[in-house]
């Protein structure tokens, strides 16, 4: 089973950037469609990007999109979330997750099988 690891939380001011990195453990990476979901400190978690296995197709939630953009480098096993224009609601704990090998893309939590263990992003000033 693929494992993943999260990296590239940390303390950014509201306007600022950040780019988060998922790295899998699995050769097969490139067959696994992946997505970004988030925790805030007592919230349920949500949905936040998706991007197919095949990157012809991509999801973004209402509240991130046109600041976040999710993409992936096969080669290098890992998926990206580049964060923009930060607010301090973005504040949660980030987690990069893979439906099983061949999976379309989906927005639904209880679709992806394997899970990080989370980057900490926190937007204060």
């Amino acid at each position: 089973q693929v494992q993943l690891v999260e990296s590239g939380g940390g303390l950014v001011r509201p306007g600022g950037s950040l780019t988060l990195s998922c790295t899998a453990s699995d050769g097969s990476f490139s067959f696994h469609s992946m997505a970004w979901f988030r925790q805030a400190p007592g919230k349920e978690r949500e949905f936040v990007a998706a991007i197919g296995w095949s990157q012809a197709t991509t999801y973004y939630s209402d509240s991130v999109r046109g600041r976040f953009t999710i993409s992936r480098d096969n080669a290098k096993n890992t998926v990206y979330l580049q964060m923009s224009s930060l607010k301090p609601e973005d504040t949660a704990l980030y987690s990069c997750a893979a439906r099983d090998r061949w999976s379309e893309v989906s927005r639904e939590q209880s679709d992806y099988t394997t899970w990080g263990q989370g980057t900490q992003v926190t937007v204060a000033s």
